[in-house]
């Protein structure tokens, strides 16, 4: 039976509960313990990478790391081992290196992508002050992604989150990178608490921040685009058909940056880049439908990268030369490209968001 005086549905907070909450005092270590670090959170951003330099040798480990890395290339390694090892390690250093060289930061020595991930951290450090610890890591290259997570660790991170920086996910890029991550892990006696941020090719704040990101690059211009192409990296078809739902979440992406903008199907396009070999990739591919606009009669277009958010070989190299070239070659006049979020405000707008998001309960 109830108590007498106290409504049925009343709920009766435990005395435990209320009172204040006991005090205990450290317990001090033995001598002997070793030093102990704990109670910080680390946020960790990873991008896919780039080479330490621009010459040869540079950029053959730098291939090599990245075309064994069995995310990206599946094809048996049978095959292509002696492919890789005995015929494009021996052929594309050279060219690639020269292609790394007409955007080199030659002022730091690196490469963009590095020089832009360094600042994007360094300003999600400033907007978070001191209640996480931020570091950067590439998955190919340096720095390592094992070593910043040891150096968040030693700084007494105890919670780390990794942040793959794709917006879309597919095995090949944000899979990958928490591979090392976990590789890195399973070496550890003490492993953090480690939690993985989510693809966000949907999120609204993204989708927001990349449609004002092309009205302010579209302001710029001297000319109006009559074909605005949203490129996104290739991967091998059979890797769609395998299950990787990276061409679903671009082609999302591409949509509901279209109807941001206000454009329809044919004013705004999606397409997929930097295809290599002899296999099926996804299209329609980039330089195809440029070349084809072109000798179609488009005089005017733009192109913008939403599956990247830091400027690389890929867009500045690819996209802002080779690909301008294509158009103009062919009949084109006025091109341009958008350059990627980077760390601008905007850009610097939805990491903080995604990071944010991904630390609720932690801080």
């Amino acid at each position: 039976m109830p108590v007498t005086g106290s409504p049925m549905n009343e709920r009766v907070e435990p005395q435990t509960l209320l009172r204040e909450p006991v005090r205990v005092a450290p317990t001090a270590l033995p001598p002997d313990h070793p030093a102990v670090r704990t109670g910080r959170v680390g946020v960790l951003l990873m991008n896919l990478g780039t080479p330490e330099g621009t010459s040869y040798w540079p950029m053959r480990r730098y291939l090599k790391e990245f075309l064994s890395d069995r995310r990206v290339i599946e094809v048996p390694r049978l095959i292509w081992w002696p492919l890789l090892n005995l015929i494009i390690l021996t052929k594309r250093p050279g060219p690639k290196g020269r292609d790394y060289a007409s955007i080199w930061n030659n002022e730091r020595d690196e490469g963009p992508l590095k020089t832009i991930t360094r600042g994007q951290c360094e300003k999600l450090q400033a907007a978070m002050g001191d209640t996480v610890l931020v570091d950067w890591a590439m998955r190919y290259g340096k720095p390592e992604v094992s070593v910043r997570i040891q150096a968040l660790l030693d700084e007494g991170c105890d919670r780390i989150l990794l942040v793959p920086l794709y917006p879309q996910y597919a095995a090949a890029t944000s899979a990958t990178a928490c591979d090392q991550a976990f590789k890195a892990l399973m070496q550890m006696r003490w492993q953090p608490t480690v939690r993985v941020s989510p693809p966000y090719h949907d999120d609204p704040v993204y989708i927001q921040a990349m449609a004002d990101s092309i009205r302010e690059g579209l302001a710029k211009l001297d000319f109006v685009p009559e074909v605005i192409l949203t490129s996104f990296h290739g991967v091998p078809k059979s890797y769609l058909l395998k299950g990787d739902p990276y061409h679903c979440q671009c082609l999302k992406t591409g949509r509901l940056i279209r109807e941001a903008m206000g454009y329809t199907p044919e004013q705004m396009r999606v397409t997929f880049q930097s295809r290599f070999g002899n296999e099926e990739w996804l299209k329609p591919y980039t330089d195809e439908t440029v070349q084809a606009l072109a000798k179609s009669g488009v005089k005017r277009m733009a192109i913008v990268a939403p599956g990247f958010t830091a400027d690389c070989l890929e867009t500045l190299e690819e996209l802002d030369g080779e690909n301008r070239h294509y158009f103009e070659e062919n009949g084109g006049e006025n091109y341009a490209f958008i350059p990627c979020l980077n760390d601008s405000d905007l850009g610097m707008r939805v990491i903080e968001h995604v990071v944010r998001r991904e630390l609720q309960g932690w801080i």
